[in-house]
């Protein structure tokens, strides 16, 4: 299954939406004032990694994939003792590594606890937890509090993660549990290596075909590059960074053409069983 076909259903107008809902929130008061009774000064996330080792399967095409039903059978409790705790964290006290990290690993963990409440679902997309008009899934309902505020996944991706940080290569680092989406790591990111797992994630991504495939002069892209243009710049800037991250053979056919001819994306729920 392909990306949304109305533009409005897709990932930018859930950012725009997000955003709005955001700052509306802000205003009329939504999110508690009270800080966690218990605020850690940073997160163990030993056992996250724990479980993205056991679970997550890299695959021979190269997309990893999550073993949910086991997943959920064995180890929904560990998940949700993990993210109770990332949520007594006082990120604002992290250095500002360490902050991009924790909200990586919070948005992660939080999709694939909410993919094993609703399981077994053929996409991400099927699970309706009443986001509003125009878009469908479980990204504007508040599922976290995090120092008091109430957050969404869409609010930590657009708000936080993206608007404060303003590095574009947090899209190979979130995962929307999704074939089309960049692969879920099978580590716990770390403000200690963030660099080197945000150039390993955009290596991967970009030199998939599912990120880019360049066949018969024609370049076909993920819609990430085009839902998110704002973040990746025009053509010119876009295939830059294409080439900051090409394999040799991905560079060669880059060097041929400058066509974008299309962008797609599968929707499909990364399921390995």
């Amino acid at each position: 299954m392909n990306g949304p076909s109305a533009s409005n259903n897709g990932h930018a107008a859930r950012a725009k939406l997000s955003r709005r809902g955001f700052i509306a929130g802000v205003a009329a008061g939504g999110f508690a004032l009270a800080v966690p009774a218990r605020a850690l000064a940073g997160a163990d996330d030993s056992a996250w990694t724990s479980l993205l080792e056991r679970y997550v399967v890299s695959s021979e095409d190269g997309i990893n994939r999550v073993r949910y039903a086991a997943f959920k059978r064995e180890a929904y409790g560990e998940l949700s003792a993990y993210l109770r705790e990332m949520q007594r964290v006082r990120a604002s006290s992290l250095g500002r590594a360490d902050q991009f990290a924790f909200w990586v690993n919070l948005y992660n963990a939080e999709t694939v606890r909410v993919v094993l409440e609703h399981y077994p679902v053929r996409s991400i997309r099927d699970i309706d937890l009443g986001g509003g008009l125009f878009t469908s899934g479980p990204w504007r309902k508040k599922l976290l509090v995090v120092e008091g505020r109430q957050l969404s996944l869409d609010d930590i991706e657009h708000e936080i993660l993206r608007k404060d940080f303003g590095d574009k290569r947090v899209h190979y680092a979130v995962n929307c549990a999704s074939i089309g989406c960049p692969n879920l790591q099978r580590q716990a990111f770390a403000g200690s290596r963030l660099d080197a797992m945000l150039d390993a994630g955009a290596t991967g991504y970009i030199n998939h075909p599912r990120g880019v495939n360049v066949a018969n002069g024609r370049i076909t892209a993920s819609k990430i590059y085009s839902w998110f243009s704002e973040d990746f710049g025009g053509k010119p800037d876009l295939i830059g960074h294409w080439r900051n991250y090409a394999r040799s053979e991905l560079a060669s056919k880059l060097d041929e053409t400058q066509r974008i001819s299309d962008y797609v994306y599968d929707w499909g729920l990364n399921d390995a069983g």
